[in-house]
């Protein structure tokens, strides 16, 4: 849930910033000042680098129980309908109508088959690329797994193999798709080697993860990130990245020592990242969340897009500059989102009960 509303709110954020990073940055009004972009990148901007691997790494952990307990047919088939259908709405109706709404709002006289078929990528879906790449995983696991618990040990030296393992292949991918680059489906292959290798991670320690990461383990991902993150500022002030929108370039790929740090930076966040934060789930986050919020996260994450450009494309005449618009965005997204969520699920379970009359 609560990740769910940081990645809410973080692309509030990148809708209003000049370096970009969610689709309202095509048609903004406005944007934050440099110095408060680099701001915001310095406090929230790492999360950006791992936060997606955390969910594939979660998605990981669960999904061996439910392949043997469902058998690989049924659950491939489930995850068709729970995953392919949203995608396939946002991709086709949903994301192109309400993207057309917001670019006629900014004065674009278009129609909205062109929005379908001019904008790059083709079949951008939103959010919603993370469901379809997630679909690719699942689906991929389920039809070769064999006989596979998820229980395996893991031990230091398997997570700094991992994490070398992130760091190379994101380099090397990024040579042929820089980050950010787009793909047909927005597939966001740039950051596969990370979204694959959490999911599995997840996969290779499923149950015995998913109930406690080993302390060890949790303590050094913890001083790791901590230390990556205080030092990520700095860093960056020392090598000149003052401004994003003119001194990323060279971060995004190809083959520049600047994409080979970026990179190794990622391995370093998104293996740590994901233990740290799950272990801290599973050590702090004890008291029970309201059953229809927590339930409803995913819906909030599928409602999410159409919801941001809505509000965002409401308050567009307001003579508010974008370090109040963003802020006030993320906030009524996050609460609408979710409310939408838990609404759409408690149906869903009423009509269950109905069912089963």
């Amino acid at each position: 849930m609560i990740l769910v509303a940081w990645v809410i709110g973080g692309h509030a954020l990148l809708g209003y910033s000049a370096v970009g990073g969610w689709p309202y940055d095509e048609i903004n009004e406005v944007t934050f000042r440099p110095g408060v972009e680099t701001a915001l990148a310095a406090l929230i901007g790492p999360s950006g680098l791992f936060f997606m691997g955390v969910f594939y790494f979660m998605s990981g952990l669960l999904t061996p129980d439910s392949v043997r307990r469902k058998g690989s047919l049924r659950y491939s088939g489930e995850r068709l309908v729970r995953l392919g259908i949203p995608w396939a709405v946002s991709a086709v109706l949903a994301w192109p109508l309400f993207l057309w709404i917001a670019y006629r709002a900014a004065g674009h006289e278009v129609s909205p088959w062109w929005v379908f078929t001019h904008r790059d990528p083709f079949l951008d879906s939103g959010s919603l690329w993370f469901v379809l790449v997630l679909l690719i995983f699942s689906v991929g696991y389920a039809a070769f797994a064999r006989d596979h618990h998820g229980t395996a040990e893991l031990t230091t030296k398997h997570v700094v193999g991992v994490t070398v393992l992130v760091a190379v292949t994101t380099f090397l991918v990024r040579l042929v798709f820089p980050a950010r680059s787009g793909q047909v489906a927005d597939l966001h292959l740039w950051w596969w080697p990370q979204c694959l290798a959490m999911f599995a991670l997840g996969v290779a320690g499923g149950r015995s993860l998913a109930e406690r990461i080993p302390d060890e383990l949790y303590r050094r991902s913890r001083a790791v990130v901590v230390a990556t993150i205080l030092v990520l500022p700095v860093g960056a002030a020392l090598l000149g990245v003052l401004d994003l929108a003119d001194n990323a370039g060279p971060f995004l790929g190809g083959w520049r020592w600047q994409a080979l740090l970026l990179a190794s930076l990622e391995g370093l966040l998104v293996v740590a990242g994901s233990l740290w934060l799950v272990g801290l789930a599973q050590r702090r986050f004890t008291k029970p969340v309201p059953d229809a919020i927590n339930r409803g996260a995913f819906a909030a994450f599928v409602v999410q897009g159409p919801i941001l450009v809505t509000i965002a494309t409401a308050l567009r005449p307001v003579p508010a500059p974008a370090e109040v618009k963003a802020p006030l965005v993320g906030a009524l997204a996050i609460v609408v989102s979710f409310a939408i969520g838990a609404l759409v699920t408690r149906r869903k379970r009423n009509a269950a009960k109905v069912a089963g009359r």
